[in-house]
């Protein structure tokens, strides 16, 4: 019965598609019949068909990973997306999508709001001190609080299990159940927060405009830089590499990393204050927008810094900015949300015009203090004085989410391991640079390398400043001491004294000869200008260097003394 059993199994037991060998191969594959190798040509045939076959398997597999995300899309050329609004979108869109569409009503606006990773948890924040956090999609409450003070900010840690919230004096932060558990002191006057989640810090920055990186999970501060642009109201992070982007209210836009204690990058964005400022996440921080109180909105590429790939004017003064994940921006400013979609905000333009629409969405509730889109979500939250609004975008959220980095589905357990990988995988801040490449890379050879001698070669940076100066034309060698002076000296005081000298006879020693009047007038005379009488001192100093090296050859049976000749009186002394 065992055999038997064991036979029925293996007889069911059926290969992948892409090991058979009896599956059509797909069109368009090589035959090769250039090859006059029968054998040869066989297994080449065999090699094009196995790689058609897998290609083909993996496009069926990766059928979500379309180029076209679910946007809105015209029937005719007179007709604009623009022009549909949000209920016939809701009319649209599923059962389970729909419910993404929201009005939030609040007193104590206006608002802020911030989304965990993974999409799942939304935290408010208002101005007058209302705090709460909440699961979005089955309206779950997790904390609720009146905090009765002024609260600008609000940003998720690691996960939504803690929350911070820059209030009117300190940094508070407090856990899913709405505990204080921490105060930090340290980030006085806090107006916008960042977390950075592959290095567990918490960035904020304040009125009296420093910048600040809080290591949750140790507690230290890590680096504190003084912008020395004053107060600061405007903070955004590259989730390409953790790099922080500062506007601040001179129209100038800086780039921080906890390493350098000065701005790695700074443009001239804006000439007034400078109100939004956003990162690409889907280009992998390629491309950055900002928004100025001037009314304008810029898109740079942020490779090249050469200037503005597009620009364009709004009505209503300052816009709040937000990238989407698959490219989309959203620009806030007077009492309506505009959507702009690639590649047109991303295709360098002349004219400062403003690129096709794609969606608007009026708000008759102002100011429009913050927006956010959900990931995972075609959803954006917009925060206003009266509350919250949630619009539905369609196309512009990721469909596709690596659970090991974001799950919206994921458990009690799964988090747990999540924050132990993530605390054992955590990324030092040192590595914190413009290109995180070059973690791996081989370090490229120095541009300008030169031999003080011919048996080693030693970088340009690291040679003595003789050297350097011979190497660029600029040497100076009346500057100098003589060395015959110096070996002179060396011996005479070798033969004087065998002792050890103290400190101050070395530092007398060694400044031998350097305050010779001959060579300071010398060093007075260098000028870009042809001196006959400097040129003169030097050929006579060349000259006397010379004659004492001839001596000192003679003196130790290196060079045979010229004999004297009768012809020596007609010679020019």
């Amino acid at each position: 019965m065992a055999s038997q059993s064991l036979f029925v199994k293996a007889q069911n037991t059926t290969l992948p598609k892409s090991l058979r060998p009896t599956s059509p191969p797909p069109e368009n594959v090589p035959k090769h019949k250039h090859v006059k190798d029968l054998k040869l040509r066989t297994k080449l045939n065999r090699q094009a068909a196995h790689a058609a076959r897998s290609k083909a398997l993996v496009e069926d597999a990766e059928l979500l990973l379309t180029s076209e995300a679910g946007k809105m899309q015209v029937e005719t050329e007179l007709e604009r997306t623009w022009r549909i609004g949000q209920d016939d979108i809701v009319q649209g869109a599923g059962e389970e999508a729909a419910k993404g569409r929201r009005e939030l009503k609040l007193d104590g606006g206006p608002y802020r709001s911030r989304y965990s990773r993974n999409g799942r948890h939304l935290a408010i924040v208002g101005s007058m001190g209302h705090v709460a956090t909440f699961d979005w999609q089955t309206g779950t409450m997790h904390a609720e609080l009146q905090l009765q003070e002024t609260c600008r900010d609000i940003t998720f840690l690691q996960d939504q299990s803690f929350f911070a919230v820059a209030q009117k004096k300190y940094v508070f932060i407090y856990d899913r159940d709405g505990v204080e558990l921490h105060r930090l002191k340290a980030h006085i006057e806090p107006t916008r927060l960042e977390f950075l989640p592959y290095h567990w810090l918490l960035a904020s920055v304040g009125n009296n405009g420093f910048l600040k990186y809080q290591d949750t999970s140790t507690g230290h501060i890590v680096a504190e830089h003084r912008t020395k642009l004053g107060a600061c109201h405007t903070l955004a992070q590259n989730k390409h590499n953790a790099v922080l982007y500062l506007g601040h209210s001179n129209g100038v836009v800086t780039l921080w990393t906890p390493n350098i204690p000065h701005p790695a990058v700074q443009i001239m964005a804006h000439l007034g204050p400078v109100v939004g400022l956003s990162v690409d996440p889907g280009s992998g921080g390629r491309y950055m927008a900002t928004s100025g109180q001037d009314g304008v909105v810029k898109v740079w590429d942020c490779r090249n810094w050469k200037g503005t790939v597009r620009e364009w004017t709004t009505r209503g003064g300052g816009a709040e900015l937000e990238w989407s994940a698959r490219g989309a921006l959203s620009v806030a400013v007077g009492g309506s949300v505009n959507v702009y979609t690639k590649p047109s905000i991303q295709t360098p333009h002349s004219a400062k015009a403003p690129p096709p629409l794609y969606l608007t969405h009026p708000i008759p509730h102002r100011p429009l203090t913050s927006v956010r889109f959900c990931p995972f979500q075609d959803i954006l939250t917009i925060g206003h004085n009266a509350g919250l609004s949630s619009i539905l975008v369609p196309g512009v959220g990721e469909p596709n989410f690596d659970s090991t980095e974001a799950d919206p589905f994921e458990n009690k357990k799964a988090r747990r391991e999540r924050e132990v990988k993530g605390l054992l995988d955590k990324i030092q801040p040192d590595m914190i640079t413009l290109d995180p490449d070059f973690v791996g890379a081989l370090a490229p050879p120095t541009k300008l390398t030169t031999a003080v001698n011919d048996t080693h070669d030693i970088p340009f940076a690291r040679l003595p400043r003789l050297e350097r100066l011979r190497v660029q034309g600029k040497a100076d060698e009346t500057e100098l001491v003589d060395d015959d002076d110096e070996d002179a000296a060396a011996e005479g005081d070798g033969d004087k004294n065998d002792k050890p000298q103290s400190r101050a006879e070395k530092e007398k020693r060694k400044m031998r000869g350097k305050g010779k009047s001959l060579k300071r007038y010398l060093r007075k005379q260098r000028k870009n200008v042809i001196d006959p009488t400097a040129v003169a001192i030097r050929a006579k100093l060349e000259k006397q260097r010379e004659e004492k090296r001839v001596a000192k050859a003679i003196e130790t049976g290196q060079m045979e003394a010229r004999k004297p000749s009768a012809l020596d009186r007609f010679r020019r002394p």
